[in-house]
């Protein structure tokens, strides 16, 4: 966003560790991907490198994603 806010985004999975009032996430970044990249381990040393930064695919449809942001309440 160009004034430097964060975008207003609803989640309905409130085991998420992001997640806030209002179903309101509050990460600082959403990391979606296609679900059939869905278990890849962004973790790995070299996937916020070579996989996160450079990688572009395509969806087809909104139901092929998912959000590899979710982190499970601890």
């Amino acid at each position: 966003m160009a004034n430097g806010a964060k975008p207003y985004v609803k989640c309905s999975v409130s085991n998420c560790n992001y997640w806030g009032e209002q179903n309101v996430c509050q990460a600082d970044m959403i990391m979606i991907e296609i679900d059939k990249h869905s278990d890849v381990h962004l973790n790995d040393e070299f996937a916020g490198e070579a996989f996160v930064d450079n990688h572009r695919v395509v969806a087809d449809t909104s139901s092929s994603t998912c959000c590899l942001t979710f982190r499970p309440k601890e």
